[in-house]
């Protein structure tokens, strides 16, 4: 997986462009589909990612970048049950989520494209 741009509200992996957020499962990437967790927006100001989302927990390590600034809030239901699979949880800002992908093509991720 080759990443060739990120800036703020894009991300291109392998030639393809993304203008919102991508989820990275076992070296397929889909869009992230966050509507189970708008209804936690009010409480943290930008909608968090929840556990009610679809999360690609078959990994040993799940890395979430937070956006270009590190603000996508991470609920603490995903840090719990990250703990409880026993799966190393890497919460940073996009820019470094994406260097350790690169490192680690195994990793899942999360990868948010604004803020």
């Amino acid at each position: 997986m080759h990443f060739d741009k990120f800036s703020f509200g894009t991300l291109r992996i392998d030639g393809s462009t993304y203008g919102q957020d991508v989820v990275i499962d076992r070296g397929e990437i889909r869009k992230r589909k966050k509507t189970p967790s708008k209804k936690f927006r009010d409480e943290f100001g930008h909608t968090p990612l929840s556990i009610e989302e679809k999360i690609p927990w078959k990994c040993h390590r799940l890395v979430i970048g937070t956006g270009a600034y590190g603000s996508l809030p991470v609920m603490k239901e995903v840090k719990r049950e990250a703990e409880r699979r026993h799966i190393e949880l890497v919460i940073v800002p996009t820019r470094e989520a994406i260097r350790l992908i690169e490192k680690e093509s195994a990793a899942n991720a999360i990868l948010h494209v604004t803020c």
